[in-house]
């Protein structure tokens, strides 16, 4: 259609003289909008006091139910991304950034239909579904497009975006919070009509980003800079997807995403409900509120910090980072919700968060190490179904978990300890995964053996 024709690839090819560091807001404009995702949790406890008011009443939605919403939006995003990775390349990432503003939008008027009509089905498929979809093209829409802009520093490129997606909950807890009690009256919580509000508010924000996106010529290059032939596991060539995902370093890479990701992504789901029960009566909603977003704000700086670091020390020494400091931290949680120190259990997942973050803004940059940046966006889609799973297998181990531990009669406050071993413990596997991968052999109709480092 000639009415979206402002959308086609060859419409947002950079003049001469285009500065790459308009790139990076557009970026932003996307992920700190999607990264609203993050936050969701705050919303946890209303959803499920729709029917009882102050408390769940039969009829109610549990925690656990709930908790499905966050799932099948995060496999919605390593599906859509995995699906849609390669059309992405082809048509640019502004008509994707324009997709993924109309499903996330769309999808919270969807969600606040279901809210309305108590419809768990509607809710799910508004914001899990359609949402999710928007959550996957958002996602990936700039990261090829900022490593082709800054192939001299691809980490602290990518971690510039991707530290929006971890950064969006800052804004979107309180905007939830915000909302819910300015709608809240007698008769609603106020959930349905703040979903209203924040699909349209994100949507228009997020066509900033559609607008000012632009790409690179084929032959561009930053001036000064000659590629190193010297980086461990750079890549020699441009590895197609269909290529790429056969490999051992892409099913290890694969591992090592979904092993970081689970061990986050629970925590993440039940953030608000969390803090509150570990510290009953000392924790209220809106301190709790105050929690998911310094979380958001931990995630958001380690999603710079750990990435421009990558740039310096590498990717998998990195990692090695990540897995080694992060299974520490997870035993110690325990320890600090036992002692009653708010402040050292608050420290621990700030580091914990900052690190899984920085897994997320890192990987992008490891994937244009072993693959070339050419069809990074694809094959990031594809490694991206590792978020899909762990956000299904992540919030399935501290929700149910905790059920089963309260069923047996442990207290509130030490229902998640179990679950904080088992993510120490999926931390010393991904430890393992990380140090088996070594660069490709180079010949073009290889299938990934892995050669010496």
């Amino acid at each position: 259609m000639a009415l979206l024709s402002f959308l086609d690839r060859e419409r947002i090819v950079a003049s001469p003289g285009y500065s790459r560091w308009l790139v990076p807001p557009a970026a932003l404009a996307i992920h700190l909008s999607i990264g609203q995702a993050y936050s969701f949790s705050v919303f946890n406890l209303p959803l499920s006091r729709l029917i009882g008011g102050t408390t769940s009443a039969p009829g109610d939605w549990s925690l656990s139910t709930l908790g499905w919403i966050f799932s099948i939006a995060i496999v919605f995003l390593g599906l859509s991304a995995a699906i849609w990775g390669a059309w992405l390349e082809r048509v640019g990432p502004r008509k994707a950034m324009f997709v993924s503003a109309c499903c996330f939008g769309g999808g919270f008027l969807v969600a606040s239909l279901g809210i309305r009509t108590h419809q768990f089905w509607l809710l799910l498929l508004g914001y899990g579904v359609i949402g999710g979809i928007g959550l996957g093209l958002g996602y990936i829409s700039p990261v090829s497009t900022l490593i082709k802009w800054f192939p001299d520093r691809p980490g602290m490129a990518t971690g510039m975006a991707i530290m929006g997606f971890g950064g969006g909950a800052m804004i979107g807890s309180p905007l939830g919070v915000t909302l819910m009690n300015m709608f809240k009256s007698s008769a609603t919580h106020g959930v349905a009509e703040a979903f209203i509000v924040m699909g349209i508010a994100y949507f228009l924000f997020m066509m900033i980003g559609v607008f000012l996106v632009r790409v690179p010529t084929p032959d561009w290059q930053p001036a000064g800079w000659t590629p190193s032939a010297t980086a461990k596991l750079r890549a020699k060539r441009d590895v197609p997807v269909s290529e790429a995902w056969r490999t051992t370093q892409f099913r290890l890479l694969w591992a090592v995403l979904f092993l970081n990701v689970t061990a986050g992504i629970g925590v993440l789901g039940q953030a608000s409900a969390m803090i509150q029960e570990v510290f009953t009566g000392r924790i209220t909603a809106a301190a709790a509120a105050g929690f998911v977003g310094l979380l958001s704000l931990a995630n958001m700086i380690g999603r710079f910090f750990w990435s421009s670091t990558s740039d310096k020390i590498g990717r998998k020494p990195t990692y090695m980072i990540f897995f080694a400091l992060g299974a520490v931290l997870y035993l110690s949680v325990p320890t600090a919700a036992r002692i009653g120190s708010v402040g050292l259990f608050v420290t621990l997942y700030a580091v914990i968060l900052s690190m899984y973050g920085g897994g997320f803004a890192t990987i992008p940059a490891y994937l244009g190490d072993l693959f070339g940046s050419m069809h990074v966006s694809a094959i990031h889609g594809r490694l991206l179904t590792a978020w899909s799973t762990a956000g299904i297998v992540g919030p399935s181990l501290v929700n149910y978990i905790r059920e089963y531990q309260l069923a047996r009669g442990v207290p509130d406050a030490d229902s998640y300890n179990t679950t904080m071993y088992i993510m120490a413990g999926l931390l010393v596997c991904g430890f393992i995964a990380n140090a088996l991968v070594r660069p490709l052999d180079d010949r073009p109709a290889a299938v990934a053996r892995p050669i010496a480092a």
